[in-house]
């Protein structure tokens, strides 16, 4: 009688996680979401984004289409019948710091909160990509990726922000919780792309939003730059590409901030792209999460180290921070593969690890100034 009442229970646990991971497929009609309505561009069919360049370089095809039945697959497996993955700690020890309040003039600190979360400072402005202090990446916490690593910086000891950059809108990067943190205690101006804004609001903040080269003044002499990387968007599985991606440049004075948000390598022109905005002081470029199945070094969503570095010479940087790994485990590699990697890809271009940085949550970085051309 115990055993087949175990039957039973397991039997019933079994059919309701079926469900809840075929829930997006089976009710699409009510998860699907209009975010965005213009008319048709070169990337843009008049109800879904594309990235324009399919078909060209290395990866052949739509991101969406090759990676994400993949990743999806390997979701359903490890939930049914056991994570296959190689295994991460359950916490990674951050000593977190406190920045300071402002940063004038032409000096620059960058500091890694975690994942794609970087707190940069300079002229007298505070910015922050993709903010997410929320333990799990996820419509659904506590299930989904679990953050292993603490914030490099306490919430209650970031100075106001003035500035957030959202690359698009999943979990992992657009994490509303946050944004509506910060929206209620410092009303930053929020940059975004195309339809991103819709899903913002959901937060209760508001956001500016600009296709692909659209600009947005914030002083002066500084202005964001909305710029074409290759990637694809979704909250819901169904909703897909109904918000664009982007990555970013942030002009200033003391030279240009570029961060690439989430991206595969695509054409590989869009680093060159961003470039033509004028000299990039500090590069923010992923290196993580590019292992979707066993052996695999980077996917269409996704550069791993080895493209990270020919974004990196692309861009024509002077300086880089790695970013989007050791946070939440999301693909197949270790927790350090990405950074040995990126310091073996370094090493056979002839590039110093001090120019491009793999370094620990909440370490500080006064980025060195442009050499005098």
């Amino acid at each position: 009688m115990v055993k087949r009442l175990a039957r039973w229970i397991g039997s019933g646990l079994l059919f309701l996680l079926i469900a809840i991971m075929l829930a997006p497929v089976v009710i699409p009609p009510f998860l699907d979401r209009i975010y965005y309505e213009g008319a048709p561009s070169d990337h843009f069919d008049g109800e879904h984004f594309f990235n324009p360049d399919e078909g060209e370089g290395e990866w052949v095809g739509d991101p969406t289409s090759r990676t994400e039945p993949r990743r999806r697959g390997s979701f359903v497996r490890g939930a049914l019948f056991g994570d296959a993955r190689p295994e991460w700690p359950d916490h990674v020890a951050v000593t977190p710091v406190i920045p300071e309040a402002r940063v004038e003039g032409d000096r620059m600190v960058a500091t890694w909160v975690g994942h794609a979360t970087v707190l940069v400072q300079t002229q007298g402005l505070n910015i922050l990509t993709d903010p997410i202090w929320s333990d799990h990446a996820s419509p659904f916490p506590p299930l989904g990726p679990e953050r292993v690593a603490e914030p490099g910086v306490r919430f209650a000891d970031l100075p106001p922000i003035d500035l957030v950059l959202v690359s698009h809108n999943h979990y992992d990067h657009m994490d509303l919780p946050t944004l509506r943190r910060l929206w209620e205690r410092d009303r930053p101006t929020i940059v975004t792309s195309l339809g991103n804004d819709a899903v913002i609001a959901n937060a209760g903040a508001q956001a500016v939003t600009r296709d692909w080269g659209g600009r947005v003044r914030i002083t002066d002499n500084v202005e964001v730059i909305v710029t074409r990387n290759h990637h694809w968007g979704s909250r819901w599985f169904v909703d897909r590409n109904r918000a664009l991606w982007s990555s970013f440049v942030v002009r200033t004075p003391g030279g240009n901030i570029f961060f690439a948000g989430d991206t595969g390598p695509g054409d590989m022109r869009w680093p060159q792209e961003a470039a033509a905005y004028g000299p990039i002081r500090l590069a923010l470029i992923p290196i993580g999460a590019f292992r979707f199945q066993p052996g695999q070094n980077w996917s269409g969503s996704h550069v791993g180290p080895d493209h990270a570095v020919q974004v990196y010479e692309a861009l024509g940087a002077a300086n880089a921070l790695a970013i989007h790994w050791r946070t939440f485990r999301l693909s197949w590699e270790e927790i350090d593969t990405p950074r040995a990697l990126l310091a073996r890809h370094l090493a056979e271009a002839g590039i110093s690890e001090d120019r491009f940085r793999a370094v620990p949550q909440g370490t500080v970085w006064a980025v060195p100034a442009l050499a005098a051309r």
